[in-house]
């Protein structure tokens, strides 16, 4: 009994992560954008309590891999698409521009596959990652409805056509951009290793408890500069020890 649990438990997590993105769907075409960006945030919890089990169990599969990125695609790529879809439709239409224009929304969710894809695929994301992942993307959009409900001035921003149709073409660059970042996972307690991860959760926790969820794009691109700047000195670090040896 305690092996069955044991191989399936980081497996049925995976497939709560995909009841909660199915769900999510489902509320996002009904325009309840709030419940679906929290079946969203429900969907990252699973889908890191998913790894984390697999971790703790030492139960690893290929099956589980399978499942992790099918889940992470319906969670991270088409929900967040549809959310920005009905967020498009929301928007003031765009004169010359047909209906069908909304559907621009649905390219993250193929840059989301590509990106899911590639991950599983390339060898040099074992311990980081190259392009921004996909459930940082989904959280980003997740914050939109949200950040609507608790400040109506931001209205002018994110229901913008404009601007949503540019934020598709960067967050469809990003998911599939050769820049690499920085995994949240701690292999170690180790503060000079994890000194960028401690930096970015530290100052990602006063965000949100002074902004809330208008916090979210803010520590998006926190990680993203975080990350960039822990390759920029670990380059310079290796550069420099290859001088000292020769």
């Amino acid at each position: 009994m305690k092996r069955r649990v044991k191989k399936h438990l980081p497996n049925a997590i995976t497939c709560a992560n995909l009841f909660s993105g199915c769900v999510g769907i489902v509320f996002a075409f009904q325009d309840n954008l709030v419940i679906a960006a929290y079946a969203i945030f429900l969907a990252a919890i699973f889908d890191f309590f998913d790894g984390f089990a697999s971790r703790v169990l030492n139960s690893q599969s290929c099956i589980g891999k399978d499942l992790d990125s099918l889940s992470d695609m319906v969670s991270f790529g088409v929900l967040p698409s549809a959310i920005v879809y009905e967020l498009l439709l929301r928007a003031p239409q765009v004169p010359g521009f047909s209906e069908y224009f909304n559907y621009l929304a649905f390219l993250l969710a193929v840059f989301s596959m590509l990106r899911l894809a590639k991950f599983n695929t390339d060898t040099r994301q074992a311990d980081s990652f190259i392009g921004l992942p996909t459930p940082a993307n989904a959280i980003l959009i997740a914050s939109f409805p949200l950040i609507l409900q608790q400040y109506e001035g931001f209205a002018r921003y994110i229901l913008n056509p404009y601007v949503l149709v540019c934020f598709i073409a960067l967050m469809c660059t990003l998911l599939v951009a050769e820049i690499p970042l920085m995994s949240l996972k701690f292999k170690n307690s180790d503060f000079n290793k994890n000194f960028y991860r401690y930096l970015l959760l530290l100052f990602s926790a006063i965000l949100i408890l002074f902004f809330k969820f208008a916090a979210v794009p803010v520590v998006i691109v926190m990680y993203i500069t975080l990350s960039l700047i822990q390759l920029k000195f670990a380059n310079e670090g290796m550069m420099s020890s290859s001088h000292k040896q020769s």
